[in-house]
């Protein structure tokens, strides 16, 4: 489906009201986090969404990430939230949380085929330590890429290909095939386990810098750009952002003053979107 203008802003309008209840869990909690990836752009360029963006993305040190899977989930169900995870709904594919509001959906085929039923939501990604031990940080990212490939493929056979043509045919096979060669050979318990194994390696011998090990960029952040997070604007609201915001956007988009052509402003439009109040709408 593409979005209708009205209904993209509707769905970012609930995301932000999502946003203000999790910052005030986090911040009742003493829990760190901040605006991550996309989200942390929108607040740079555009003092809020990107405006055609559909999601938010939140980052938390591993630390803070476990206490908010502990914790908040409890508080936010008050709110009319839900909080999953990989290692407590096997149907989850991704290897970090989501907070998602109830009563509504947000279905992508991936989603559908692994039973998922997800609704609009949230993504939290953990921030771990890579290791300081340069060829052990090398595995580190190598095996937890492996295993949140192995995750996606075990979920669903429907994987994103870069090609098209008949290049692209033999790439959505080939994910067929592995898709079936993931489901006889993986459980999602050692699937999850193993990434986390990987993920914690440089817990015990940490280099200062920082990885979303789910979707490794090769060098990572320095600890000291994000922490202590510093409030930024974000629609009607200030919420913590990277605490040197240029640093850390330009090691991840490099020029990230420049909006990209309009062929490229991609968001995530799904198969099924219901809102809660709008009747359902599919492709």
């Amino acid at each position: 489906m593409q979005y209708e203008r009205a209904q993209l802003k509707r769905l970012q309008a609930i995301e932000l009201e999502m946003l203000k209840a999790i910052d005030a869990v986090c911040r009742k909690l003493g829990i760190d986090y901040f605006l991550d990836s996309g989200t942390a752009l929108g607040a740079a360029r555009h003092r809020g969404f990107i405006p055609w963006d559909d999601d938010i993305d939140l980052g938390m040190p591993r630390s803070d990430y476990d206490r908010f899977l502990q914790a908040a989930p409890c508080l936010l169900a008050q709110e009319g939230y839900v909080v999953v995870s990989p290692h407590d709904d096997e149907t989850v594919a991704c290897q970090f949380a989501k907070v998602m509001k109830q009563g509504t959906r947000f279905l992508t085929q991936e989603t559908k085929d692994a039973g998922f039923d997800q609704g609009v939501f949230i993504d939290v990604f953990p921030y771990d330590a890579i290791s300081d031990d340069a060829d052990l940080a090398q595995r580190q990212i190598k095996r937890c890429l492996f295993w949140q490939r192995v995750s996606y493929l075990y979920h669903s056979p429907h994987i994103y290909v870069p090609h098209g043509g008949v290049l692209g045919a033999c790439e959505r096979a080939a994910c067929y095939v592995l898709h079936g060669l993931a489901r006889l050979l993986f459980t999602p318990k050692r699937i999850n386990g193993s990434f986390e194994r990987w993920a914690l390696v440089g817990k015990d011998d940490p280099s200062g810098r920082l990885m979303v090990f789910a979707y490794p960029l090769e060098d990572g952040f320095e600890a000291e750009w994000l922490f202590p997070a510093t409030d930024v604007d974000f629609e009607d609201a200030r919420f913590p952002a990277p605490r040197e915001l240029d640093r850390y956007l330009s090691h991840l988009y490099g020029n990230w003053t420049a909006l990209p052509p309009e062929d490229q402003r991609r968001n995530h439009a799904p198969l099924t979107l219901e809102l809660g109040d709008q009747v359902e709408c599919s492709r």
